[in-house]
């Protein structure tokens, strides 16, 4: 029976081995089958020249439209008004009548003034004469010296009042002047903040009555990044001595490109260390009064000169965190990662201010396709061509 068991033990253990060896065949077997993975095939990427020629650089802004003058019509005197003289919104010229104030009190007061001064004239005539008079007594040895100093200092006094008394007459006939608003400057006037019969009080604390705006020419005021100002002020705008030769173009928003042109006027004199750019003020003719105070406008300012720059397609370009960056393709078809530093748009392609050179390619289109290193397949393209459909891979 021992025996028996043993036997028994012995043929299970060879079927076992016999049943490993035949599965690690099938596995071999089928391993040595099997046929080898293919390396995935090079990625198809538009590829275009980087372009040299010259340009003339343009920089675009965000502005907003101010009059040249803008003037808040206050009363100087005090009173009641009478009349508005004016349809709201309309164009006026210097000197037009704009509202009146009752002026009765006023011509009461200049009335009142002649009077005062035609009795301070008649007074100072009557103390010439008793002076003239004294003074020939005196020569006669008629009179004491006391009552010729009584009778000069009465011609002193008569001189004083009537001064005064003219003043008086000058600051009545101003207050009555003053009764008749006009409009110190030319432009359009807004509408009457005060109507007639309304009280009003006088001074710099005074209601406005209305406002007038000047409308041609106008300002454009915009700010500019602190590199593009020392860019102009190196081309010969520092100081505000050469801002004349700036190019200025604006455009409205419901107008195409920039199609009115202006000047730069001025620079500020500092920069503002928060946001790192300086006010810019341009100025512009109006003559079709379409630029009204308060406006958006678009504004494009460009250098003094062309000059040769690199160009590429916007397209081309990728974003690496805070970095800008472009695939070049050398003469291997690799890709090859480089970090470059952009300018502004012209002419529908991007100034590469540094990290590329004339006639190196570049990938255009299935940038987010290949990685740094890539061995790509080049489809020659031309620079700034309408690639917009990724090609075949």
């Amino acid at each position: 029976m021992k025996t028996s068991a043993i036997s028994h033990k012995a043929i299970m253990i060879a079927i076992g081995i016999l049943i490993l060896g035949g599965v690690a065949a099938v596995t071999l077997n089928s391993r040595a089958a099997k046929p080898p993975v293919a390396a995935p095939a090079p990625a198809s990427v538009s590829v275009a020249a980087v372009l040299e020629k010259s340009v003339t650089e343009w920089d675009d802004f965000s502005g907003r439209v101010e009059a040249v003058d803008r003037v808040e019509i206050r009363p100087r005197v005090a009173g009641t008004i009478d009349e508005v003289h004016f349809q709201e919104g309309q164009l006026v010229k210097k000197g037009a009548l704009l509202f009146t104030i009752d002026p009765r009190p006023y011509q009461a007061e200049l009335a009142r003034a002649d009077a005062a001064v035609a009795g301070a004239q008649a007074s100072l005539a009557l103390a010439k004469t008793e002076a003239d008079r004294t003074r020939r007594l005196i020569d006669e040895h008629a009179v004491a010296q006391r009552e010729m100093d009584q009778r000069e200092n009465a011609l002193v006094e008569a001189n004083a009042s009537l001064q005064a008394a003219n003043a008086a007459r000058l600051s009545a006939r101003l207050n009555l002047q003053y009764t008749a608003i006009t409009a110190p400057v030319s432009g359009r006037v807004s509408r009457a903040e005060i109507t007639v019969g309304n009280v009003i009080a006088a001074g710099a604390t005074a209601p406005v009555l209305a406002t007038v705006v000047s409308v041609s020419p106008v300002y454009v005021n915009f700010e500019i990044d602190e590199s593009t100002f020392l860019r102009y002020a190196s081309n010969g705008a520092a100081g505000n001595t050469g801002t004349d030769h700036i190019p200025v173009s604006v455009g409205l928003t419901n107008e195409d490109g920039y199609p009115r042109k202006g000047k730069i006027k001025s620079f500020d004199n500092k920069l503002d260390t928060g946001s790192g750019t300086i006010r810019v003020r341009a100025v512009l003719n109006n003559a079709d009064g379409a630029l009204t105070p308060g406006m958006y406008a678009r504004v494009r300012t460009g250098g003094a000169a062309a000059a040769d720059a690199v160009l590429i397609d916007d397209k081309a370009v990728g974003t690496d965190q805070d970095k800008k960056y472009v695939m070049v393709v050398g003469a291997d078809n690799k890709a090859t990662y480089r970090a470059v530093k952009l300018g502004p748009m012209v002419d529908g392609l991007r100034i590469v201010r540094s990290g590329l050179k004339k006639d190196e390619k570049i990938v255009v289109n299935g940038l987010q396709r290949i990685r740094p290193n890539d061995t790509v397949t080049p489809v020659p393209v031309q620079m700034g061509a309408d690639v917009t459909a990724a090609p075949a891979v």
